[in-house]
């Protein structure tokens, strides 16, 4: 264990491997990143996912986000900072080059991070103004569409829940909406759908509840279909749920593995997907989650500048290992 008022001449991430920072110059087999830090691990398969989408880009022709999105966090730096839970040092990103590429998996994994991080700073603030406010969770759907309409289908999805959040009816003092696209199991359509978090006033539950069955009957309505499209709800109760049901809605956008199942499908994604928004918040949330609307500017994380600085370590992408490992800057 090391103590956190000192300079340490070796550091532990693994506890079972205990690293010397004075060996890493004369190493000759470079440690991986996640063999010293295994919370880390992420960062192999997403760089790994990245490499597969910066070649469907460039088979669908579109060569300049190719080359952005194939030299993407190519070298990550990272700051050896005290983990006061362990007394000992962990990894903490401290710098890297990223190509900000709407659909490459290593940028869309930051993004959601750095929105996470922005909603949990400003949930606490939220239940403190209204701590009477009760959460429902939504989820909204229409049927599964030809990728080639993606981008009118979401439209429709859009304008639907603009209805829907105007209707009297509606008991959402507060929303804060996402847009989620998967790929359908034709592997040709898309089922793009939205999740909802609702803000509720208490006396929804005794005076203007609406059943399952009324939900669905708006959301026809309101769509304009001659079909029952599925919609889920339901109450959120305790607080953790709530923290849980906001990283739901502010996941990724696509799941990786949709990104990198199909070339063709990807490309007409991009194509459809262009300029769309991602996430929406109306109500009182305004106050609290306006952020969430635009693209994190910082996708590393500089919160916590002032945390003690204990040293670097970096780490290069190996693409035919598929791993990051550790690299010497002089």
């Amino acid at each position: 264990m090391l103590p956190h008022n000192q300079k340490p001449r070796a550091f532990i991430l693994n506890s079972d491997k205990p690293i010397l920072a004075s060996s890493y110059k004369d190493r000759e087999s470079t440690s991986a990143l996640s063999d010293i830090s295994p919370r880390d691990k992420p960062w192999d398969k997403h760089r790994s996912n990245a490499d597969i989408v910066a070649h469907h880009y460039k088979r669908g022709g579109m060569n300049r986000y190719a080359e952005r999105v194939d030299l993407c966090s190519q070298l990550l730096d990272f700051r050896l900072v005290p983990d006061d839970k362990k007394d000992e040092v962990k990894l903490k990103l401290s710098g890297a080059k990223f190509c900000r590429v709407r659909h490459c998996p290593v940028c869309q994994w930051r993004r959601s991070l750095r929105w996470r991080a922005k909603a949990m700073k400003s949930l606490p603030k939220l239940v403190e103004d209204h701590p009477k406010l009760r959460y429902l969770f939504l989820t909204l759907t229409l049927k599964n569409c030809p990728i080639t309409e993606l981008r009118e289908t979401l439209d429709k999805l859009n304008y639907g829940f603009r209805k829907l959040s105007r209707r009297k009816i509606f008991p959402g003092v507060g929303w804060l909406k996402s847009v989620e696209v998967t790929q359908g199991k034709d592997r040709t359509s898309a089922h793009p759908h939205l999740h909802v978090l609702l803000a509720v006033k208490t006396s929804y539950f005794s005076h203007g509840y609406i059943s399952q069955d009324k939900w669905c009957e708006l959301w026809k309505t309101c769509l304009g279909v001659n079909y029952q499209p599925i919609l889920h709800i339901k109450a959120i109760k305790p607080k953790k749920s709530l923290n849980t049901i906001l990283n739901e809605v502010i996941k990724y956008q696509v799941k990786e593995s949709d990104l990198i199942s199909d070339p063709a499908w990807f490309a007409e994604l991009v194509t459809q997907m262009h300029k769309t928004r991602a996430v929406a918040v109306g109500g009182i949330f305004r106050d609290y989650f306006k952020e969430l609307e635009e693209e994190p500017e910082d996708l590393i994380g500089k919160d916590d500048e002032d945390e003690d600085d204990q040293g670097h370590l970096y780490f290069g992408w190996r693409r035919s290992e598929k791993r990051y490992r550790q690299v010497n800057r002089e």
